[in-house]
């Protein structure tokens, strides 16, 4: 795991923008609530005006500063005023869309150096959907919902690095995605797979403990002791896999990374 001072808040995507929004209320909490000064950046999407909903929430919520950089091109990425600003940012915050385009836009970047520089020097990063999957080493970066296990069903690439050791899935239960996260930890049973529910939140602690927020569910998946076939299927060929420990975590619960250990909500 990247040495981190802040957490990252990894959001399954849809969450409440309308109500409590408990989540994004967090995420301005740990950016330093009145003090906080946020870069939102829409890279993951392709409409012209995202990012700025959320803008009005962190702004509404009492965050100093609430700014969308619109960094949707290479170019962009490679601005030194995008990347100054992340610099003194004290929260980072990636909307939804296509995981792909945030790497590819990003990555290397002067804008993606500054971004991991402060998620170790003590900014929090957040990202919904897609800007939750671009913060691990390994991403997901496809593939269908809704099946066995099998060789073809997942694609993966090269996410952010703002964690190491773990790859995150989001719109978990609504897409029906549970095969999908098996397959890739089966292709290296080292890393921990996190799926995460609509308006539902894994926060990721610097040393190395998640908690449990919002509505629904997180599935760990810990593949430490998982056997499968995976090396010798092709296609759509469903595989063996055994000796996986799942865990479903509901808000308020607790898993540390560290020791794979689990702890169960009592409420």
């Amino acid at each position: 795991m990247h040495t981190r001072r802040a957490p990252l808040l990894a959001i399954g995507g849809a969450e409440d923008k309308f109500r409590d929004r408990l989540i994004l209320r967090k995420f301005v909490e740990l950016a330093g609530g009145e003090q906080a000064r946020i870069s939102i950046l829409p890279t993951a999407s392709g409409l012209r005006d995202a990012g700025l909903r959320y803008q009005a929430i962190f702004e509404e919520f009492g965050a100093e500063v609430a700014q969308v950089l619109p960094v949707r091109t290479r170019e962009d990425a490679e601005r030194d005023e995008y990347a100054r600003t992340i610099g003194t940012s004290t929260g980072i915050f990636m909307t939804g869309g296509n995981q792909i385009r945030i790497s590819a836009i990003l990555g290397g970047s002067l804008v993606g150096q500054a971004l991991l520089r402060r998620s170790q020097e003590g900014a929090v990063v957040a990202g919904t959907s897609a800007g939750a999957s671009v913060m691990t080493t390994i991403m997901v970066a496809g593939g269908d919902g809704g099946r066995s296990p099998s060789a073809d069903l997942a694609r993966m690439a090269p996410g952010l690095g703002l964690i190491d050791d773990v790859i995150i899935d989001q719109h978990f239960r609504e897409r029906d995605r549970v095969a999908r996260l098996m397959t890739m930890v089966s292709y290296n049973p080292g890393l921990l797979g996190l799926g995460i529910d609509e308006d539902t939140a894994a926060l990721i602690n610097p040393d190395g403990c998640i908690e449990i927020l919002g509505a629904g569910t997180v599935l760990i998946v810990d593949g430490r002791n998982m056997v499968s076939n995976v090396h010798s299927r092709r296609g759509g060929t469903p595989l063996n896999v055994a000796n996986a420990t799942v865990h479903f975590l509901t808000s308020g619960s607790r898993y540390d990374i560290t020791s794979r250990t689990a702890y169960l909500s009592t409420r």
